[in-house]
């Protein structure tokens, strides 16, 4: 029984080792047309109540992205990706910086996200399935605005701004199948954080077709949808933040 389990162990390992490309390089670019939802609250001990409700307005948003796959086992892999999420929306009431002084204030959100995530492939094109693991630090810079609000500290009437950036780690999950004679291939991928009631979620599933007519460097579209999700909710801080981006996207690749 244990020759029998060997065999069946090595052999896997054989197929998995011989399906892997030696290096695999792939990019892509395209449009996401997202819609975003949700809001922002502010409250303290005192009388302190602002609210921010986002605009659930459709956008175009460009998106780029890039793999570097090798055949070295203890280096990660390498995925790349670049996006942005964009929303307008109304104001009222009074947050910790300003405080709006008519029926509702104009805002702006903007974040900018830069993705790195080294991976390692658990299953490489074994069964025309592949599977890899690993870590997305997703580098936030965001900046919001609020138009024609009152200072709290020096109590002028100003078009309020702010803006910072943030490193949130992510664990990240890919999954992908080929179907064979077909170019076609369905994918997924997930990345995630959570921590009580506040989590951050970032997935996307698609649909691609590459045109092998081409040698070296293939072309191929895809199409699918994404979602993201931000839920900031700490009872030890006074600011909550629930807002979501969804909607589908399409783009070209190129595979090496």
């Amino acid at each position: 029984m244990k020759k029998i389990l060997v065999t069946l162990v090595c052999g896997a390992m054989l197929a998995s080792i011989s399906s892997a490309d030696m290096i695999k390089i792939e990019g892509g670019a395209g449009i996401w047309q997202q819609t975003p939802s949700g809001d922002a609250e502010y409250t303290d001990a005192t009388t302190v109540d602002g609210k921010n409700k986002f605009d659930e307005d459709q956008l175009s948003k460009g998106y780029v992205w890039m793999l570097i796959k090798h055949p070295i086992p203890i280096v990660p892999n390498l995925r790349l990706e670049y996006t942005s999420l964009e929303s307008t929306g109304k104001a009222t009431g009074e947050f910790k910086d300003y405080t709006v002084i008519t029926a509702e204030s104009d805002t702006f959100i903007e974040m900018k996200q830069y993705d790195v995530i080294p991976y390692f492939n658990v299953l490489d094109n074994l069964a025309w399935t592949t599977v890899d693991v690993g870590l997305d630090l997703k580098i936030v810079e965001a900046s919001y605005k609020a138009d024609g609000v009152r200072d709290n500290d020096t109590g002028l009437v100003v078009n309020y701004s702010d803006s910072g950036t943030v490193v949130i780690p992510l664990l990240y999950v890919r999954a992908r199948v080929e179907f064979p004679a077909t170019n076609l291939a369905v994918e997924a991928d997930t990345k995630y954080i959570s921590y009580g009631d506040s989590y951050l979620l970032d997935t996307r599933a698609k649909i691609d077709y590459t045109f092998d007519s081409v040698p070296v460097i293939q072309p191929a579209i895809e199409v699918g949808y994404r979602y993201q999700g931000y839920k900031f909710d700490d009872d030890d801080q006074d600011g909550k933040i629930d807002l979501t981006f969804s909607g589908f996207y399409a783009g070209i690749m190129l595979r090496y």
